[in-house]
């Protein structure tokens, strides 16, 4: 998850650098890169390219790829660290959609974090004048999104290749992408070429370590690694892009890791109680 997260902060950055471009453009150049790459890998590890279980590795790619899309749209229009941080709400999404879809219970307690989580984001919106109301429910759409696909994953595990379920959502984005280009294209320049081909090559293999991760731990467990990335996003997005935070704002970002960190450390603490609880008995 760590390696996950350093690839797609580094997907990230190529992609707000490409900013001029339209989201559906570069979700498709990076969906080309993507396949190219899980092709060659399944081949190698003699993995199945179809798969078998086809309504959730659609339903997977779907969701995937409207997450993918939106966030994409935040990058381009919030400043970077405050873009990762509205998407950093998809494990509470990915917690509480497991409740349905995998049967994994969320405390009463975790609910007042998640509280605390969204307390943080209404304050990133309220004090940052250069995120609007639209683009934030776009951030909040994506990482529910991002939630369903990631429930879809752990769904899938032991049922299919890791490698399978990351291709049918770069084919999903492909076929998308490609359908976008029709009603809006803008031909990339120069070295705009080189960052779309980045955008794919570290995205592809954040995707790997995260469909690894997923498919090894239970869904909540592996989110705390990922606020990692908000250090680099809050460093390079003032260093390189001139996106300075203020206090209050800064305090909203920490509020929505804190958050969310807390719901993780405190469900872990539980279930462990929880375990010794019935070995005891």
């Amino acid at each position: 998850m760590f390696l996950s997260t350093l690839a797609f902060f580094a997907a990230n950055v190529c992609v707000k650098q490409v900013a001029h471009l339209p989201a559906m453009e570069t979700v498709f150049f990076r969906c080309v890169v993507a396949i190219t790459l899980c092709v060659i890998g399944l081949k190698r590890a003699g993995g199945a390219i179809i798969g078998e279980n086809h309504l959730h590795l659609l339903l997977r790619g779907a969701f995937g790829t409207v997450a993918l899309a939106l966030f994409f749209i935040t990058l381009q229009e919030m400043p970077l660290a405050s873009a990762q941080t509205i998407q950093y709400l998809s494990p509470i999404f990915t917690a509480t959609i497991a409740i349905v879809v995998l049967k994994e219970s969320v405390l009463p307690m975790q609910w007042l974090f998640y509280g605390l989580a969204f307390v943080g984001v209404l304050l990133i919106e309220q004090f940052d004048s250069r995120i609007s109301p639209f683009f934030l429910a776009l951030g909040i759409i994506s990482a529910f999104c991002s939630g369903m696909a990631y429930n879809l994953v752990r769904s899938l595990r032991g049922r299919e290749h890791p490698l399978t379920v990351v291709l049918h959502f770069q084919l999903v984005g492909v076929v998308a992408g490609f359908v976008s280009l029709f009603f809006v294209w803008v031909t990339p320049q120069g070295i705009d070429w080189l960052y779309l081909l980045l955008v794919g090559l570290f995205a592809q293999l954040g995707q790997i370590f995260l469909t690894d991760a997923l498919q090894r731990e239970r869904v909540a467990g592996v989110a705390i690694v990922n606020y990692t990335g908000l250090v680099y996003a809050i460093a390079i997005g003032w260093i390189w892009f001139g996106e300075a935070q203020t206090l209050i704002t800064a305090m909203g970002m920490a509020l929505v890791v804190l958050g969310v960190v807390l719901s993780v450390i405190y469900g872990h603490h539980r279930e462990r109680i929880e375990i010794l609880n019935s070995t005891a008995g």
